[in-house]
């Protein structure tokens, strides 16, 4: 009985690992464009989880986010100043330790701007600064289409590229400014319904980021990344990806815990500063590598790196909110 207690109190975890065991299995049936088509009902979930957030916050609460300039700083520089710092400090490792092809994927995973639905998602998990992490996500989006390419410039002396900047300012329009507006909208309608199910709409953004990590692993095994590469060259990659990751997150936990943050804020400065793109990651891989003819061995840490990064950030953003209801 206490085993099935501790199964029901963490169903969440347990749900993120029975994802990654299903994924293993069902890879065709959950991957992107697959019988599901599971890419969609995501995007759907994730902007159900976005009108959601809106018909939870006052307009007082937003602008209160959208000013905490010192938030804002704050993400900014942990997404695009403290991760290239490992490359500017460590490259010379990586180059030593893994072929170059590899190491640069490394590098353009440091270079990539913050996740968007899996970072507000999870700063709603957490309890956290959900109007500061939607500000902040965004921003990173906006910024990394000009910031990426010219640090990849920098560092790995390859020529720009002319990225769709419209397309990704509609992008994110559409999976998360709307949504947001929408339930704002609604708010004079439904907020009596949403506090009355606050329970039950408390739990959906919890099922998304399940399926978020089921659409992900089924993608990467699809793909084929667990197999294309030796046993050496995963082994490696994922101790890596993981190292890095606990480096960051709790350097960047630790210094926002220094700087006199709310536990609000501290989530999310945590869930938007440390995490880095696949779904923008890709196609800006696509076009900046364009010749390159090992396009797969450097997207393969930031396909590492996005399971990694929601899994433990799941976990993570579970005891914030655990720390947020104590509190």
């Amino acid at each position: 009985m206490n085993l099935v207690s501790k199964i029901k109190k963490e169903w969440f975890i347990v749900g993120m690992v029975l994802a990654i065991v299903l994924a293993t299995f069902t890879s065709e049936l959950g991957r992107s464009g697959g019988w599901l088509n599971l890419q969609v009902i995501v995007s759907v979930g994730v902007g159900i989880v976005f009108f959601l957030h809106g018909l939870g916050l006052s307009p007082k609460d937003i602008k209160a986010g959208v000013k905490n300039w010192r938030l804002h700083i704050f993400i900014q520089l942990a997404t695009f100043a403290f991760y290239p710092l490992i490359w500017l400090l460590f490259d010379d490792v990586f180059l030593s330790l893994m072929p170059s092809a590899l190491a640069f994927g490394f590098c353009y995973l440091f270079v990539l701007p913050s996740t968007i639905s899996s970072s507000v998602t999870m700063t709603g998990v957490a309890k956290g600064n959900v109007p500061g992490a939607i500000f902040n996500a965004s921003l990173s989006s906006i910024l990394g289409v000009f910031i990426t390419p010219f640090l990849i410039q920098i560092f790995m002396k390859f020529e720009g590229v002319e990225l769709d900047y419209m397309s990704s300012v509609k992008s994110i329009l559409l999976l998360l400014i709307l949504p947001m507006v929408a339930g704002q909208l609604a708010r004079p309608f439904l907020s009596a319904f949403a506090k009355k199910h606050k329970a039950v709409i408390g739990k959906i953004d919890k099922y998304v980021i399940i399926l978020i990590v089921y659409n992900a692993f089924c993608d990467s095994i699809f793909n084929r990344i667990w197999s294309d590469f030796s046993i050496q060259t995963l082994a490696l990659s994922i101790a890596i990806c993981v190292v890095v990751l606990l480096f960051v997150v709790h350097s960047i936990q630790w210094l926002a815990s220094r700087s006199k943050f709310s536990l609000a804020d501290e989530a999310a400065v945590v869930f938007c500063g440390t995490k880095k793109t696949l779904a923008a990651g890709i196609p800006m891989a696509k076009l900046i590598f364009v010749a390159d003819p090992n396009l797969g061995m450097i997207l393969l840490p930031i396909m590492l790196y996005h399971p990694i990064q929601i899994f433990y950030c799941a976990i993570l953003a579970n005891k914030y909110a655990a720390k947020a209801t104590a509190a």
